[in-house]
């Protein structure tokens, strides 16, 4: 199989019309996401919990195995399979990835300098950080089962020598202004793919740019729109769509999925946005009449922020009380039922707690 010779974009043969009103109901579903994320009013808190999740499932699609709650348990430092850490520490590095772009986007528009300081982060202290960790490729990669030569690859991506043109290519088309910022947000995730700039992490990088393209382009307040849920659970209809693009007809089924995939997840997103506003409302509210304290509100932050941890954590936080009063306040929200606990004290371990519902809400199902 020869290495891929992608079209240069801006692409020629979308079907604009035949669009419409995919490209309506996409763009009126991302429009309310938007609008209850405007609503949040401490989104760092409240919305912490789904980036570590959409961290989970886009690094799923990429064969880990961890879940949401095994990554809080590890960073709380409960007990994790030595199999796992690794999966734990590429979550953690997405997650740190995504925080990092947000932060740089503040200041400037998005470049090639930063993907690749994306990609470094990405990597670091994980399997592929010797595969050319920030760093574009400069070896011939290939797609297919494990074990498998080039000559029996799925897909060969472009050879190493042209990566560069065809990356200068794709960054002066993200920063165009297309006919529909949507549409134009599937091409630059796609094309991104067909590239593989990466020897390594070129899915999760890819997903990543969605968000982020969402926020600079003023689509969203925030950073805060993921994907991985839905592509996660249709992801050999994802790989297949993606492998096949080679003309105008394969793009425009590639643009018709990747429309459906935005507004089926910005539904499920804006849902658990509004569980996860409702909850913490109805929590602040039950906290504030059991403790009776000026410090519920900030304990309840941090139990948002990290659904799971242990007392020292709560105790080492500069707008937290003294360790007598933080263990007071934990204790009234232990018998209250608002706190499970994980694991006992015992000698030098610490006691772990979960706010289980948030952590429940989103995994979507009883993990706790």
């Amino acid at each position: 199989m020869k290495p891929h010779v992608p079209q240069k974009l801006p692409l020629g043969g979308i079907t604009w019309e035949s669009f419409v009103p995919a490209m309506s109901e996409a763009n009126r579903a991302v429009a309310r996401h938007d609008g209850v994320l405007y609503g949040v009013p401490n989104p760092g808190v409240l919305l912490s919990p789904l980036t570590t999740q959409e961290a989970v499932l886009s690094s799923r699609i990429e064969g880990t195995r961890t879940t949401f709650d095994e990554v809080l348990m590890f960073e709380a430092g409960g007990k994790v399979e030595d199999e796992r850490r690794e999966d734990i520490q590429e979550v953690l590095n997405y997650r740190r990835a995504l925080r990092e772009a947000e932060r740089e986007l503040e200041n400037k528009p998005f470049n090639i300098n930063l993907l690749l300081k994306l990609h470094d982060i990405l990597l670091e202290g994980v399997r592929g950080r010797y595969k050319g960790q920030g760093k574009f490729r400069t070896i011939q990669n290939y797609i297919g089962p494990p074990g498998v030569g080039i000559e029996e690859a799925f897909y060969v991506p472009p050879e190493p020598g042209r990566v560069m043109e065809y990356m200068d290519n794709w960054e002066k088309y993200y920063h165009m202004t297309e006919r529909d910022r949507l549409v134009q947000l599937a091409v630059i995730h796609a094309q991104f793919e067909v590239i593989h700039p990466f020897v390594d992490g070129n899915g999760r990088i890819g997903r990543m740019l969605i968000p982020l393209f969402l926020n600079e382009t003023g689509i969203l307040l925030r950073p805060t729109f993921y994907i991985s849920a839905y592509l996660e659970a249709r992801r050999k209809e994802y790989y297949h769509l993606l492998r096949e693009l080679n003309g105008p007809e394969s793009w425009n089924r590639w643009i018709s999925f990747f429309l459906e995939a935005i507004t089926v997840q910005a539904r499920d997103n804006t849902e658990k946005a509004l569980g996860i506003i409702n909850l913490y409302e109805r929590l602040k509210n039950e906290v504030l009449d059991l403790t009776r304290s000026q410090y519920a509100v900030p304990m309840l932050d941090h139990l948002f922020r990290q659904p799971i941890l242990t007392p020292n954590k709560l105790i080492e936080e500069d707008d937290m009380p003294s360790k007598p009063t933080v263990m007071s306040l934990l204790s009234t929200l232990k018998e209250a039922g608002i706190l499970k606990i994980l694991r006992e004290s015992s000698g030098r371990r610490s006691q772990i707690l979960a706010l289980a519902e948030l952590v429940n809400l989103c995994e979507g199902e009883n993990v706790l």
